[in-house]
């Protein structure tokens, strides 16, 4: 493209701004463009075209991943980053990118990204990784604001995002993440593509959200029982449940079986009977206070 024929180059502009990355941030960049250029190929599907979508990028750094976000031209381009030296950065490149690109100087976890833009919007990130689950959950919890995310992160967190009942990386995020998205793992990244680098690989996982959860639930229900069932995984559940009252055999599902032998489906009905035992619960409440106020 035109614009990029304009910029200077990546490796120019960290000898520029004597650039150093903060281990407090969880910074670990990449700085091989044809890597990023591969990463942004996996999100848009080889169609080398962003054209249609609002694309959100957190954490960019210097820019690696956003110059090749940008050189297959989204709609538009909103970027959260915290790091002052990497705003500066930025900004050059907002000078070439006018109108197409936005800068939001922020914490992540403070922005919604469901309101940036206009939809479709897809996420395409090499994620912070001290803050990288914390952000895919918030996303999930408003996940049909999003078309896709295309995702960098430490390879355990991609193992448990795609891993199946009864085995060792199921866990919580395993059951939430394909509950409501159809995970994708994409290829592993070793840990020396990465500056500084990290003392693990990283993994990038593409999650395209079904039009509807697989299995009817609500998510703070979701997120009770699975954080108490994997809280405790080595305990049968009867005992890692015992505080949320729920009958497990009307639901065919054996006290003694432990959290990570649980299906998907079975952890949305847990869900659903406790949603309803909360329900009761409610009306019960209800019930007693109207009784007081209005006695016969």
């Amino acid at each position: 493209m035109a614009n990029e024929s304009k910029l200077n180059s990546l490796r120019d502009i960290i000898k520029q701004y004597r650039f150093n990355t903060k281990k407090k941030l969880g910074q670990h960049f990449i700085f091989d463009q044809n890597l990023t250029d591969r990463i942004v190929r996996v999100a848009c599907n080889d169609s080398r075209d962003l054209s249609a979508y609002t694309v959100i990028e957190i954490g960019p750094g210097p820019g690696g991943l956003t110059r090749s976000i940008l050189a297959l031209n989204p709609k538009h381009l909103y970027v959260i980053e915290l790091d002052l030296q990497c705003l500066d950065i930025l900004k050059e490149l907002k000078e070439t990118y006018v109108n197409q690109l936005t800068i939001i100087a922020d914490n992540a976890l403070n922005v919604k990204e469901s309101t940036l833009g206009n939809i479709p919007r897809i996420i395409i990130s090499n994620l912070p990784y001290n803050i990288s689950t914390l952000l895919l959950l918030k996303w999930l919890k408003g996940i049909n604001k999003f078309h896709q995310m295309t995702l960098m992160f430490q390879k355990e967190v991609v193992d448990r995002i795609i891993a199946q009942p009864s085995t060792k990386s199921y866990g919580r995020l395993s059951v939430i993440s394909q509950w409501l998205c159809k995970p994708k793992f994409e290829f592993h990244v070793n840990r020396r593509a990465f500056v500084p680098e990290p003392k693990v690989n990283s993994s990038l996982v593409t999650l395209t959200p079904y039009p509807k959860p697989l299995y009817p639930a609500e998510f703070k229900f979701m997120e009770m029982v699975t954080a108490k069932a994997f809280g405790q995984r080595r305990k049968m559940l009867r005992s890692s449940l015992k505080s949320l009252n729920i009958n497990l055999l009307p639901l065919g599902i054996d006290p003694k079986a432990r959290a990570e032998n649980l299906t998907l489906e079975e952890y949305c009905l847990l869900a659903e009977s406790l949603k309803e035992l909360h329900y009761n619960d409610l009306c019960y409440f209800f019930r007693f206070c109207t009784k007081l106020c209005n006695p016969t």
